[in-house]
């Protein structure tokens, strides 16, 4: 993604993305079992089938009672994606110790049909992200627009094999629900970093 696309992306409304969100979760199947007790704004609502870069299959649900940092991005992005991955860096390196361990961080690519498993593990080792709390993923085509919708990032294909696309850090709580977001790129923002900070406090409770 070029500087051109990042402002087309920037100039998405607020408003639309958050209404998008809230259809997608409301058209999410019904859950049962160990999910039935989700609150109905909780993302972890979807079932959304993906795959890890170690090529470990797993859910959104299975992250359920840990804060989590979600963003979405690809592989062969070479402008703002690796700027995503700094900026979740330094967001954890503004965190103590022990809260840096309490903290997941999910990355969903927008193009599953490059990003394959080996691909994500190559981008993983290249970046050296400990897949202890680290977790590039892949899901189905129609998976990536579901979840994209309901985390409020737009996303579009471009001829060349770039996306257009919205950049965002999303915090969810341990039930899945977001709690807040960022699109400051470069220097963690202050604000996101507090608010990471009071849901680990508030986890612990």
């Amino acid at each position: 993604m070029n500087r051109r696309h990042l402002l087309a992306a920037g100039g998405i409304a607020a408003a639309t993305l958050v209404i998008s969100g809230a259809q997608a979760l409301a058209a999410a199947p019904t859950t049962t079992g160990a999910t039935s007790t989700l609150p109905t704004d909780s993302v972890y609502q979807l079932a959304t089938p993906l795959t890890d870069q170690n090529g470990r299959a797993f859910s959104l649900g299975d992250g359920r009672g840990t804060p989590t940092i979600v963003s979405m991005f690809y592989t062969s992005c070479q402008f703002v994606c690796p700027m995503l991955v700094e900026a979740i860096r330094d967001t954890q390196q503004k965190l103590g110790d022990d809260e840096r361990s309490r903290v997941n961080v999910l990355m969903v690519t927008f193009d599953p049909q490059h990003d394959t498993v080996a691909v994500l593990q190559k981008t993983a080792k290249q970046r050296q992200l400990d897949s202890t709390h680290w977790t590039l993923a892949r899901a189905e085509a129609p998976n990536v627009r579901k979840l994209a919708s309901v985390l409020g990032v737009q996303y579009k294909a471009l001829p060349n094999g770039d996306y257009n696309h919205t950049t965002a850090l999303i915090l969810l709580d341990t039930d899945g629900r977001i709690v807040g977001k960022t699109s400051q790129l470069g220097d963690a923002d202050p604000a996101f970093v507090k608010l990471v900070k009071a849901t680990l406090a508030s986890s612990k409770r």
